[in-house]
Order: C-alpha cells, then sequence, then structure tokens
C-alpha cells in the first residue's frame, strides 16, 4: 500500500508539473521518473535554470514577437499586391517568428525544470542548420518526434517491413504530426508534404545530397522548409496558391517600397535573428562564461521593457 501511494503521488506531481505543461517538450513519466523522488537542487543547477529561461524568454519576447509584427502586417495584406521580396521577407519572418517562439517556451520550460530539480530533454538543435529535410526532423521538436516514432512509427512496423509499407508507416506518421497541430486542411497538407519529401530522400535524394556541396544542401533543405511554413501559416488554399504565387512572380516588381519598409527599420533585428538560429550565439556564450551574468541581466531588462510597453505577445504553439 505504501508503494501504490508513493506511485500515486508521483504520478499526481508529474501531471502537474508546471514547466511541461506549458508549452515545453513532450516530457513522458519515464523520463523524470528518478527525477520525481530523487533531484538534485544545488546553487549550479538552479544558476542554469535562470540562465536557460531568460535565454527562451529573449527569444520569445525580443526575436519572436518583434519577428511577428512584421509577418502579421505583411500576412495582412492582399497576396495579390506583394511582391517577391516582400513575400519573401515576410514568410522568412515567420520562419524565425516560429522557431524562436517555440523553441524560447521550450528553453523556458527546461529551465524551470532545472530550478525544479529536473533534467527535461532537449527539444531542439538548431534545426536552421540543417542539410536535409531528414535532418531537420531530428533537430525539429524533437521530442514530438521521438513521440511519434515510439508510439506510431514503430509499432506500425517502422522500415521492418516491405518497401511499400514503410513508405506507407510514413504517411501515416506525417498525416497524424499534421493532424496533432490541428484538423485543419492547411496542417494535413503541410504534413503528407513532409512525408512526400521524406519518401523521396530515403528514395534516392539522400545519395545525391551526399555529392553536394554544404551551401547547397542547406539552401535545399532551407528553400523546402520555407514554403512548409507557408502551407502551415495561411489556413485556405486560394490563400496558399496566391501567397506562393507572389513569392515566385518574377514578371512583378521584384523590390517595392513596402519591402524597404519593413527591411530597413528591422535589418538589425532580423541579422541578429538568423545569426542567433545557428549555434554562433551559444558557442561564445559557453566559452565566455563571464559574458552569461550580462547577458543575463541585460536579456532580462530588454523583455521585461518589451513585455511591458508592447500589447503584441501571440503564442504561436498555444493553439497545438
Amino acid at each position: 500500500m505504501k508503494l501504490l501511494f508513493k506511485n500515486i503521488f508521483s504520478l499526481s506531481a508529474f501531471v502537474t508539473l508546471f514547466p511541461q505543461l506549458v508549452a515545453g517538450p513532450i516530457v513522458r513519466y519515464s523520463d523524470i521518473a528518478y527525477d520525481l523522488n530523487h533531484r538534485i537542487h544545488n546553487f549550479d543547477k538552479f544558476y542554469d535554470g535562470i540562465y536557460r529561461f531568460i535565454i527562451g524568454l529573449c527569444k520569445k519576447v525580443i526575436l519572436a514577437n518583434n519577428l511577428g509584427v512584421i509577418w502579421y502586417s505583411i500576412k495582412a495584406t492582399s497576396y495579390n499586391t506583394l511582391s517577391l521580396a516582400t513575400s519573401w521577407l515576410g514568410i522568412i519572418c515567420f520562419t524565425l517568428q516560429i522557431y524562436f517562439d517555440f523553441s524560447g517556451y521550450s528553453d523556458m520550460a527546461i529551465g524551470l525544470g532545472k530550478i525544479f530539480g529536473f533534467d527535461f530533454l532537449e527539444n531542439f538543435n538548431f534545426p536552421y542548420i540543417s542539410k536535409s529535410i531528414t535532418e531537420f526532423w531530428r533537430r525539429w521538436h524533437i521530442s514530438l518526434g521521438v513521440w511519434f516514432r515510439d508510439y506510431v512509427y514503430i509499432p506500425l512496423g517502422g522500415n521492418r517491413c516491405s518497401k511499400s509499407r514503410w513508405f506507407l508507416n510514413i504517411f501515416i506518421v506525417w498525416f497524424l504530426t499534421g493532424l496533432w497541430h490541428g484538423a485543419s486542411f492547411n496542417f494535413i497538407l503541410w504534413g503528407l508534404y513532409f512525408g512526400v519529401i521524406l519518401v523521396f530522400e530515403k528514395l534516392f535524394l539522400l545519395e545525391i545530397l551526399k555529392r553536394l556541396p554544404n551551401f547547397i544542401k542547406h539552401f535545399y533543405t532551407m528553400f523546402l522548409v520555407i514554403i512548409g511554413f507557408v502551407l502551415f501559416e495561411i489556413d485556405n488554399l486560394n490563400g496558399i496558391c496566391n501567397y506562393l504565387a507572389s513569392m515566385f512572380n518574377f514578371k512583378n516588381i521584384i523590390i517595392d517600397k513596402m519591402f524597404l519598409y519593413y527591411l530597413i527599420p528591422n535589418i538589425t533585428l532580423i541579422v541578429f535573428a538568423f545569426i542567433s538560429a545557428t549555434p554562433i550565439v551559444k558557442i561564445i556564450l559557453d566559452k565566455y562564461k563571464y559574458i552569461r551574468i550580462i547577458v543575463l541581466l541585460f536579456g532580462l531588462i530588454l523583455s521585461t521593457s518589451f513585455l511591458v510597453d508592447e500589447s503584441f505577445n501571440p503564442f504561436l504553439y498555444f493553439r497545438f
């Protein structure tokens, strides 16, 4: 009976664990079962948790929210009137926004977990440096990929079956991945889009990519990811078609005043966002740890200022 109550209390603690409820990594009971009763509390872990939380807060408030302002302004414009450059600027800003939004919340959840003595699994590993879509999905929303692998893909037979059944398993997983984000046509289309690409990579594209220079592999990956986010963000087929048309309309004006209006005042933000989407900042902060204190204080003050001053604070993944 004593063991039963221990398990009930541990399960209750897991179910109500705040850091993993809001938007953090998908944490399974087995991931933290040991930590529930044997977690370690010390100053170093508390400091790491605070630091990680503030990094996530900066990603969300300073980068994601301000990139979102650009995207929502462009998205609100009639797609037929967008120049090629403006349409690309808009969806690139959304591509950066959704990464910093969700990875920021994941960082905050991981940081809160450390403060409470828990070690959550990483959920993002710089997906925008990937050189294939297969690699991208090993780096993006890792906990969701692992969940679908363990509870859907492997029970269906994984790749230990005929090639046709293997590909069917992939399509089922990606159909459900799209459906997981919402029972909407565009999410299902987005999921199947990546399912098709992954099948082609497994058939022959990965072998071709191995022989190509890294910059071409990276361009290939990010091009497909950005197109995928058009399907993900615009919720009707007509809008998707019109936005894609504006992205490849070389007959119209390529660069217009709207593009310059959004680019010039935000060039520092966009460049810093590009840099922050790579491991460069992390490498510098890990190497020169004394800089962390400065970043910690400055980031907290700046993030708080943005939160107080701005009303635009969307949480993209709250709806999924």
